[in-house]
């Protein structure tokens, strides 16, 4: 047996003992764009009235509600057609593309001292 296929052995035998089911994983703190913070009247109005929230629950809010409107536009699956709420959000323009919705977002994270 080669040396590379022994030291794969020894690399696979740790990753399986560090399992994310380990209690150590799952108390994991959340970090970065997990992290509620103050989001401004617009957004919070948007999201149902919580003075906080994280930019992953944002998003997950934001695409089940162009999914459940059908906002997508079919022929150009990037962009986003904005009905009134999300106007609200995203400066009143009425279409936005997708990668564009997180810059859009970003100013309505509040930054708190």
């Amino acid at each position: 047996m080669s040396r590379v296929f022994v030291a794969s052995r020894a690399l696979m035998a740790a990753g399986k003992s560090s399992s994310p089911s380990s209690p150590a994983a799952s108390a994991a703190p959340k970090r970065g764009i997990q992290v509620p913070g103050p989001i401004s009247p617009a957004l919070r109005k948007f999201l149902g009235g919580s003075p906080s929230a994280s930019r992953t629950d944002a998003m997950k809010k934001i695409w089940e509600h162009i999914k459940a409107n059908n906002l997508q536009n079919p022929a150009k699956k990037r962009e986003i057609n904005c009905d009134e709420k999300l106007k609200s959000i995203f400066n009143g323009k009425d279409k936005v593309g997708m990668l564009e919705i997180a810059k859009l977002l970003s100013p309505h994270f509040l930054k708190s001292n």
